[in-house]
């Protein structure tokens, strides 16, 4: 895989006005941080941050971050931790840039990806992916864009837990092993919480619509 970069100036001004300074110069706010370094306000290029996003499909990026200020360009190795995005717009409002070492440990969040169609199926049971993803610590080096759990064995009650899932090599998790990450339910299951659900709604319309008494004068 090739290796990601990304240029960022370093800014001085801050606030919401200065953010909305940027935002109409086709720029994105962000900050650089990390545990051995002090937080730096910058500004990086729009398009060049949608470029970066758009190349990998992984949800954890690690990237050289190319940070130009009157010192001189600076490169430090970061991952994207934070992104904040329009709810409705694709707009991106502010980024948080993390530094990492390729030698330390790093926890995050994994997507889990379910891998057949279980037998319980051909049944009339119904797959329910409970746990979409998987917290684990690795090396940098070790990440992996998501995590394959093979489901086709499951017949109607079967369920994967976490302590099922067989980890590439590098990665722990410290996540207990008896959490649900999917599991094949049988229909009148689905079923009888539905009927609670409309019974409980008719009981609630029956219980508006009767008449209230007038409280005495």
């Amino acid at each position: 895989m090739p290796q990601l970069s990304l240029a960022a100036q370093v800014r001085a001004d801050t606030g919401k006005g200065a953010a909305r300074r940027l935002r109409r110069n086709d720029q994105v706010p962000a900050i650089f941080y990390g545990p051995n370094s002090q937080p730096v306000m910058l500004a990086v290029k729009y398009l060049d941050l949608k470029t970066l996003l758009k190349s990998t499909s992984s949800e954890n990026v690690i990237f050289q971050l190319q940070i130009e200020s009157e010192r001189g360009r600076e490169n430090k190795t970061v991952m994207l931790k934070e992104l904040q995005t329009d709810p409705i717009k694709p707009v991106y409002y502010h980024a948080d840039f993390y530094e990492i070492s390729m030698d330390k440990e790093i926890t995050l969040n994994v997507p889990v990806h379910l891998v057949g169609t279980p037998a319980g199926t051909s049944k009339g049971g119904i797959l329910q992916h409970v746990k979409r993803d998987l917290a684990v610590s690795c090396l940098p080096g070790n990440i992996v864009e998501f995590l394959d759990v093979e489901v086709s064995a499951l017949d109607i009650g079967d369920a994967v837990h976490v302590r099922d899932i067989v980890l590439p090599a590098g990665l722990k998790t410290a996540e207990e092993g008896d959490i649900t990450i999917a599991v094949v339910t049988a229909p009148h299951v689905v079923a009888e919480k539905v009927e609670e659900v409309v019974e409980g709604e008719k009981a609630e319309e029956a219980a508006a619509e009767e008449p209230k008494e007038e409280p005495a004068e």
